[in-house]
């Protein structure tokens, strides 16, 4: 690629000047290193991985298996239904006979957050052990989004509540839904 002018020049006893070029630069060899430092990084580095919320699930029983009903407690017991357009519904004890009466409620730290620590600390007054508290039955209609079913199980973490469930909604609870326009 270089010359070299070795010529004796014209004779007329000027000096001879070489040709003043531009030299080449050849980037095979840095685009070869680009390709194989881009292929090693791909390779050696990983994607976010998923986060997950861990939810330990009951396994699934038998026909012929007796499945143990343990009795709980209606004061201590918090049932939060999911309807549509992110509204929710809860009230304590059971349906028939509520200890507090279905209310509306909403997302968020002046919603549903605030009725949990309400009701974790009225829970507490029924209960003679510390590590005992409220027990929330977490129940999602059809009309209801997978997103508020996951906010309500981070309600549940940011507030410690040790022992919820996720079960399936009843009849009159779909109908209680109905009547409230939440589904």
């Amino acid at each position: 690629m270089a010359e070299l002018n070795t010529g004796g020049g014209s004779g007329d006893g000027k000096k001879v000047r070489s040709k003043k070029s531009n030299p080449g630069v050849d980037l095979t060899a840095m685009v070869d290193l680009a390709f194989l430092l881009i292929t090693f990084f791909m390779l050696t580095t990983t994607l976010s991985k998923p986060q997950s919320m861990p939810l330990a699930m009951p396994d699934k029983n038998p026909k012929d298996q007796v499945i143990d009903r343990t009795p709980i407690p209606e004061d201590r017991m918090m049932t939060i239904l999911i309807g549509k357009d992110n509204k929710i519904l809860w009230y304590m004890g059971i349906l028939k006979t509520p200890r507090i009466q279905p209310t509306e409620a909403a997302f968020g730290k002046d919603g549903i957050r605030r009725e949990i620590l309400k009701n974790t600390a009225y829970a507490k007054k029924f209960t003679d052990k510390a590590d005992e508290g409220l027990i929330v039955n977490i129940k999602a209609s059809d009309a209801a989004s997978y997103k508020n079913l996951v906010d309500i199980l981070d309600e549940m973490a940011i507030n410690k509540v040790q022992l919820y469930a996720i079960g399936d909604i009843t009849p009159e609870e779909v109908t209680l839904l109905k009547d409230k326009g939440l589904y």
